[in-house]
C-alpha cells in the first residue's frame, strides 16, 4: 500500500502573486497535498495549476472564510481519510483593508472587514481545533499584520479585524498548546510585494524603495520554518518586516 501523502490546508488564497499562493507553493514542495481554499475559482484554480505543473500536488477548493457552512465542508475535504493523512500544518490569510475616514465609515464595511479577518479566523481556528486536537499534533498559523498591535488613522476597522484574530489566536494557543497544537500569530509589519499592493497602493513601491517591501517567498519560507519547530522550543507569535522599516 502507497504511503499516504500529509495534507496541508491555506485559507485565503488570491492571486499568484501573493502571499497565500506564496504559501501553497512552499509547502507543495515539501511534498505536502495542498488544499488552495479561496473565494475566487479562477484564482485559486490558476494557483493550483502552477503547482501541479511544478510537479506538486495540489487541489482548489471554493470557500468564504465567513460562512460557517463552507469551513466546515472545507475541512471536511482536508480531514477525509482516502489517499492523504489529515493536514498538519492549517494557515489563515485570508483579510480585507479599505482604508476610511473615521467620521464616515459605513457600519457594513466595519463589519465586513472584521467578518473576514476576524470571525473567518475563529471558524478555521474552531475546525481546525476540533479535527486536530484528538490528533494531539498539527500546526495552525494566522497571519496578522501591523494593525494587529495599534490602530492608525483610517484604519479603524482593519485594526479591529486584526487585534480580534490576534486575540483570538492567543486564546487558542494557551488553550491548545498541552494538547499538542502549535498554533502561531505572525505579524506582518510592513507592505508586502505582491499584486494586491502592487493594484491598490501602486505610489508604495516607489516610496519605499529596493528591499523595502516583504518578499512572498521569503515570508513563506518562515512559516514553513514555524511548522519545523521543536516542541521544546515553540513560537506563538514572532514579527517580520524588511530590514528597512521602522519600528
Amino acid at each position: 500500500m502507497a504511503e499516504k501523502q500529509i495534507k496541508a490546508l491555506v485559507v485565503g488564497v488570491g492571486a499568484e502573486q501573493g502571499l497565500g499562493a506564496a504559501l501553497c507553493r512552499r509547502f507543495a514542495r515539501e511534498g505536502r497535498h495542498v488544499i488552495v481554499a479561496g473565494r475566487s475559482p479562477e484564482k485559486i484554480g490558476k494557483v493550483t495549476a502552477s503547482i501541479v505543473s511544478e510537479g506538486g500536488r495540489a487541489e482548489p477548493f471554493r470557500a468564504d472564510a465567513t460562512i460557517e457552512a463552507e469551513v466546515i465542508s472545507l475541512f471536511d475535504r482536508a480531514a477525509a481519510d482516502d489517499d492523504s493523512s489529515p493536514a498538519d500544518i492549517i494557515v489563515f490569510n485570508a483579510a480585507h483593508i479599505d482604508p476610511h475616514d473615521f467620521r464616515t465609515l459605513p457600519a457594513q464595511d466595519f463589519e465586513d472587514q472584521w467578518r473576514i479577518g476576524c470571525f473567518g479566523g475563529f471558524l478555521t481556528g474552531r475546525e481546525a481545533a476540533r479535527r486536530l486536537a484528538p490528533l494531539g499534533r498539527g500546526t495552525i498559523i494566522f497571519t496578522g499584520a501591523s494593525a494587529s498591535l495599534r490602530g492608525r488613522p483610517n484604519f479603524a476597522a482593519f485594526a479591529s479585524a486584526k487585534a480580534g484574530l490576534r486575540a483570538v489566536a492567543q486564546a487558542m494557543a494557551r488553550e491548545f498548546g498541552p494538547l499538542g497544537l502549535h498554533v502561531v500569530h505572525v505579524i506582518i509589519d510592513g507592505g508586502i510585494d505582491g499584486e494586491k499592493l502592487s493594484s491598490r497602493f501602486p505610489q508604495m513601491r516607489i516610496e519605499k524603495g529596493p528591499g523595502g517591501l516583504l518578499d512572498i517567498d521569503a515570508i513563506a519560507e518562515t512559516y514553513w520554518q514555524i511548522h519545523r519547530q521543536h516542541p521544546s522550543a515553540w513560537t506563538h507569535e514572532l514579527d517580520l518586516r524588511p530590514f528597512k522599516e521602522g519600528f
